[in-house]
This record gives C-alpha cells, sequence and structure tokens, in this order.
C-alpha cells in the first residue's frame, strides 16, 4: 500500500534531492517524487512521526490539511512557471492546471495567506526580477520582457511598491537582500 505526503517549502530539485536522501537513510521505499508531493510504501507510524520530526529540522513540514495541500500546490506551480519564465496568462492557467475553478483558487489562497493570488505572483516576479539585477545578466528592458511585463516602466513601478526602491537603488547595492521561495508572502 502506498502512502501519499505533501510537504511544505519543498519547491526546488534541491528540496526533492534533500528528502529523498532523508527517505533513503530512514529506509523508505520512494515511489515517486514531485515538487510538494511523496508517495512512499506504506510504514509505522512511528517511523512517519520520526520522518516528519526529521522534515521539520530541515525546513519542511508534512502538510494535512486539504487546503493547505491545495495552497503549496499553487505556490509550487507559480514557482515552477517563474523559474521557466512561463508568466504570460500563468494565472488563467492555474485552472486546467490544477482542476479547479480560478475563483475558487483565489479565495481559498487569499483566505488562507492574508494576500490576493495575483499580488502572490507580482511578489514572485519582483524575486526574480532582483535575482537578474544580482545576476546582472540582462538589462532592465531585458528583465521585463522576460517576466512578461509590456515595458520595463511597469515591471520599475511594481518593483518600488513591492521593495520600496527603485530597481536602479537596488542595483547599486552590494548585496540585495532577497527572499527565499519559501518565504514569499
Amino acid at each position: 500500500m502506498n502512502h501519499i505526503l505533501h510537504i511544505k517549502n519543498m519547491v526546488c530539485n534541491r528540496c526533492k534531492m534533500t528528502i529523498i536522501n532523508l527517505l533513503d537513510d530512514e529506509g523508505f521505499e520512494v515511489e515517486s517524487i514531485q515538487l510538494g508531493k511523496i508517495v512512499v510504501k506504506e510504514q509505522s507510524s512511528d517511523d512517519y512521526v520520526r520522518l516528519e520530526t526529521q522534515l521539520n529540522a530541515l525546513g519542511f513540514e508534512v502538510i494535512k490539511d486539504p487546503t493547505k495541500a491545495l495552497i503549496e500546490k499553487i505556490k509550487i506551480n507559480l514557482i515552477q512557471h517563474i523559474e521557466k519564465n512561463e508568466t504570460d496568462e500563468i494565472l488563467g492557467k492555474l485552472e486546467s492546471e490544477i482542476g479547479k475553478s480560478y475563483s475558487t483558487l483565489s479565495k481559498t489562497f487569499s483566505k488562507s495567506e492574508g494576500i490576493t493570488l495575483e499580488k502572490y505572483f507580482i511578489n514572485l516576479k519582483i524575486e526574480k526580477a532582483k535575482e537578474y539585477i544580482q545576476l546582472n545578466q540582462l538589462n532592465f528592458s531585458e528583465i521585463a520582457y522576460s517576466l512578461n511585463y509590456k515595458n520595463s516602466s511597469h515591471l520599475s513601478k511594481q518593483f518600488k511598491q513591492v521593495t520600496g526602491m527603485s530597481m536602479t537603488d537596488y542595483k547599486n547595492l552590494q548585496y540585495g537582500e532577497r527572499k527565499s521561495l519559501d518565504e514569499i508572502v
């Protein structure tokens, strides 16, 4: 019999590898793993308690509430699209990718997180813009284009609203502060 674990803060491939290594060390047989979700062969309840403790120590959390699992699925979906530079109409695509109406997703997200889905997505895009600025790979227009803004002034305006500083000021900071993707709200 298989057991499904929904994992909070599992947002990248390094997270997956960390969890795979932990599961292997603990003797769990992994059937499948994807961001936010692991399917393992059934173990004793003591094994799950120990695993949950170790996951918590690494900054992860086993999600038991179906609403929280849905929220994590939404976040992971959006993060994956940001990482692939697929930001065009993504909020509209959530319906088909998650299998629930956008209205349901939006209301559930807002109620649970205290922020609208749209604002969360903007915050993700701003963090990605910060990454691009720090890596000094793209100019501001190219960053705006890669994040699907119509122009750099729109990105600049949102950047200032979210961070309190202009993109130029942020670029001039030697080590601008960034949030990890699992800390964005």
